[in-house]
């Protein structure tokens, strides 16, 4: 990207500053540093040090300059690191004055000192060393303003966690949730495993797969939309309880509660059923409060939501004749479910519905399930919704299924799995079928997993999370890239691209240069 205006003559300074302290015998990128307090340990070391005190402790810090000035014979600056920020005094030493004086803000600079509270009360280090780290070529983002454009703090993330604690705080607390997830899960005595994110079959939920190539072999391969087979493979194998927290890839629209790449945990545990899965999330929320000193309710997106355990608890069925005024046992198939649709002038649009199970999941995504706000155990699918989970005893036209659904968004599905081959592979087939008919989203037949299933898997119950969508709760965020790190971003252009209407029916693309 070409430089312009001040930015440009601050890189160029800086470069030329650069040579200046090679020639001076600094080398602005030493090998390496040895740091020995952090600057949140410090603050809390020192919070009873008195004001004009100076401690005789030696201190050795380090983290980025982000602000700096100096006044005739005394300066201050101002580092962070990863845990907070803590002032820096230099007086009383040309030398040290000097080093400082050679720095800019953005530098990553190592400081050894004493600790001392100012007249002021600021806790600083009074530093009898200050030494050049990393030379940063290029200005950081104006303080006061920092980066205005949110899709350039996405596609520059490093620079909105430099400039926006608030951000980081956000990462932390996912991290939090992440490590506490993996710690319950040892606890209730799942092993972590590992499955393939290159797979020659995807499978384990409806999605459009991304397509890879793998030159070795010469054959198209597609990323995982979910780990789901191959956990249900071991346990075939003889594992008993098994997870793996993993990334998922699905070729699918982008909004506020999706991102091609996106993490997920699933787990598998052998001789359960479906009601496990209801205690699990229920003692799952309640240690994670605890973890996260959390209270009983969090404000999200302007409502209160309650994590009070036991949560609510509908059944499909239920829930869209209290919401809709159709009832599924009744309008149990393709056409009478649509025709009650317009008898009931349902406003949303079917049209690209192309079976029973679609046209349920489109009512219940656009209509019903955005006004669930409180946590809800959503249970009992209709079979054609899950092609992978085993039909309810007493009623076949069911799934023993639960979905934890809080604030209009799914954050887990869970089901009873399928462990009988012949309905497996005629629901593939089913599947198979929808694709030849266009439906992007079906599954195609998986004969390797049919044939695992054929050697026998135990009464299973499975079980998806997703984190992200977890994360945006808990921290208060209305969209999913607000939560991952480096969201996928279209690339930023640097020049206008006007499509215009050709009579050859290509479209012409005209490229200015701004």
């Amino acid at each position: 990207m070409e430089l312009k205006g001040r930015e440009k003559q601050i890189v160029e300074e800086r470069i030329k500053k650069i040579d200046r302290l090679r020639g001076e015998g600094v080398e602005p990128y030493p090998q390496n540093f040895v740091k020995k307090n952090w600057c949140k340990d410090l603050q809390e070391k020192y919070s009873k040090l008195k004001n004009e005190k100076t401690s005789k402790d030696k201190i050795v810090t380090a983290g980025r300059l982000m602000l700096k000035r100096a006044m005739g014979k005394i300066a201050f600056g101002t580092i962070q690191d990863d845990g907070g920020k803590i002032q820096i005094l230099v007086q009383n030493s040309d030398e040290v004055m000097k080093s400082f004086k050679n720095l800019d803000a953005g530098d990553f600079v190592g400081v050894k000192g004493s600790p001392m509270r100012t007249k002021r009360g600021e806790l600083s280090v009074l530093a009898s060393e200050v030494i050049l780290l990393s030379k940063s070529i290029k200005p950081l983002p104006e303080k006061w303003h920092g980066i205005q454009d949110k899709e350039e703090r996405y596609r520059k993330r490093y620079l909105d966690l430099i400039m926006n604690e608030e951000v980081r705080d956000v990462f932390v607390v996912k991290s939090k949730l992440v490590s506490y997830l993996r710690k319950f899960l040892k606890s209730e005595g799942f092993m972590e495993v590992e499955t393939p994110l290159i797979q020659p079959v995807y499978g384990g939920a409806s999605a459009k797969p991304f397509v890879t190539h793998i030159n070795a072999l010469d054959m198209d391969a597609y990323l995982s939309i979910s780990p789901e087979l191959y956990l249900k493979r071991l346990i075939v194998g003889g594992y008993e309880r098994v997870f793996s927290i993993c990334k998922n890839f699905r070729n699918e629209g982008i909004d506020y509660a999706h991102n091609p790449e996106f993490t997920m945990m699933e787990y598998y545990v052998a001789y359960k059923d479906f009601e496990y899965h209801v205690k699990f999330i229920e003692k799952f929320f309640n240690g994670l409060r605890k973890e996260l000193k959390l209270g009983p309710s969090i404000e999200y997106r302007g409502n209160k939501i309650s994590f009070k355990t036991p949560f609510a608890r509908v059944s499909f069925r239920d829930l869209l004749l209290d919401k809709i005024g159709i009832d599924i046992d009744v309008a149990k198939d393709f056409d009478s479910f649509k025709s009650a649709l317009e008898e009931k002038k349902i406003g949303v649009d079917v049209s690209g519905c192309k079976h029973y199970g679609g046209l349920l999941d489109e009512v219940y995504k656009k209509i019903v399930r955005p006004n669930i706000i409180q946590p809800t155990f959503l249970t009992h699918y209709p079979v054609e919704m899950v092609a992978l989970a085993k039909r309810n005893k007493d009623d076949s036209s069911k799934v023993n299924s639960v979905q934890l659904i809080i604030d209009g968004a799914e954050i887990v599905k869970a089901y009873d799995e399928l462990n009988d081959p012949i309905d497996q592979k005629t629901r593939f087939e089913e599947q198979e079928k929808l694709k030849g008919e266009g439906d992007d989203e079906a599954m195609p037949m998986d004969e390797d997993f049919v044939d695992a299933l054929m050697y026998g898997m135990p009464p299973t119950a499975g079980f998806g999370m997703g984190i992200d969508r977890l994360a945006m709760i808990l921290t208060g965020k209305d969209s999913i890239r607000d939560v991952i790190f480096f969201p996928f971003m279209r690339p930023a252009i640097s020049h206008e691209v006007e499509i215009k209407e050709d009579i050859s029916l290509k479209e012409k693309i005209e490229f200015k240069k701004n």
